[in-house]
């Protein structure tokens, strides 16, 4: 009696710290999904209050959300719902940097914007103390929206992933512009190549896009039109970028080109293969600093981004 109650107790405990379901738990045929994806930067965010967070169990469901597995994405969400700086980490490393899409549940569409401001400030206080008074449901619904961007886009404290590709000469009277790889996600949860635009020079900016492009303003939500007057060329052999350019009536190159490449610079293999798989691309700016992740969300929320889908054009 007092050995099978044991068993059973160590059983409960390795389904709290796992997230198992208990049955797995007790015969220890509990999964793993592997690779776990490294949280270590968790604590660091403004968001878990300066509690102590599970990162173990915010690695395995984000894991286990990568690989689709239901059972224990069900499972381990339970646990995580009652753990609210863990669940505000997570969510804030999305959503501070994100604005929260169109089909995002009204709970995270109301929360993104305190994550945003917490990460602008380095202060959580509000944002945790929203999440830990969503109910049940709410803080599901913010779980779950948070998952669907970790597993599409290997979301994350990096996200957005910034690369530079070189700066290109700066001609007198010709504002110029450098361009850095992001991605994105799609309505529907799927990765999305993205690039931004960043100012190089004095006379780059908000007005000179205006003059020199017909984008549309964008908050951030949903995707911009698709334009094929606008074009991204890119080289199979070097996997490389060369100019982002728009293109007349009669399939001439207006110049000069609002980007060209200085360099040629093999881009990252993983980057390279959306690209390819999606043949378009979002092309969003002019940022004044496009490293700083919340330079994007700080253009769309101030009316200062203009944006296009533009198509990819390989030789």
């Amino acid at each position: 009696m007092v050995s099978g109650h044991g068993k059973k107790q160590r059983a409960k405990q390795r389904s709290r710290r796992t997230g198992s379901a208990h049955a797995a738990a007790v015969t220890k045929t509990a999964h793993k999904h592997t690779p776990l994806p490294d949280m270590s930067l968790l604590p660091l965010l403004p968001y878990g209050g300066g509690r102590v967070l599970d990162l173990e169990l915010a690695a395995r469901l984000v894991a286990a959300a990568r690989t689709g597995c239901q059972p224990c994405q069900k499972s381990m969400a339970k646990v995580m719902r009652q753990k609210r700086p863990t669940l505000a980490a997570l969510a804030g490393a999305i959503f501070g940097t994100l604005p929260a899409g169109p089909i995002a549940s009204a709970a995270t569409r109301e929360w993104a914007p305190l994550a945003r401001a917490a990460k602008d400030s380095g202060r959580s206080l509000t944002a945790l103390a929203a999440v830990e008074a969503m109910t049940d449901r709410q803080a599901g619904e913010l779980l779950e929206d948070a998952l669907d961007m970790w597993a599409a886009g290997e979301a994350g404290p990096d996200l957005v992933q910034f690369i530079d590709l070189g700066l290109p000469d700066d001609p007198e009277g010709v504002a110029r512009y450098s361009v850095l790889l992001a991605r994105t996600a799609l309505p529907d949860g799927r990765p999305f190549p993205m690039l931004s635009l960043e100012c190089e020079t004095a006379g780059a900016g908000i007005e000179d896009l205006r003059r020199r492009t017909d984008w549309q303003g964008w908050d951030g939500q949903d995707m911009p039109k698709l334009d094929f007057n606008w074009c991204v060329r890119a080289d199979i052999a070097t996997r490389s970028l060369s100019c982002l350019v728009q293109v007349d009536a009669e399939g001439w190159d207006v110049e000069p080109h609002l980007w060209d490449a200085s360099e040629t610079v093999t881009l990252p293999e993983h980057w390279w293969d959306l690209l390819d798989r999606a043949q378009h691309i979002l092309v969003a700016g002019p940022l004044k600093d496009a490293k700083d992740e919340s330079a994007l969300t700080r253009a769309a929320d101030s009316g200062e981004l203009l944006a296009v889908v533009a198509r990819v054009s390989f030789s």
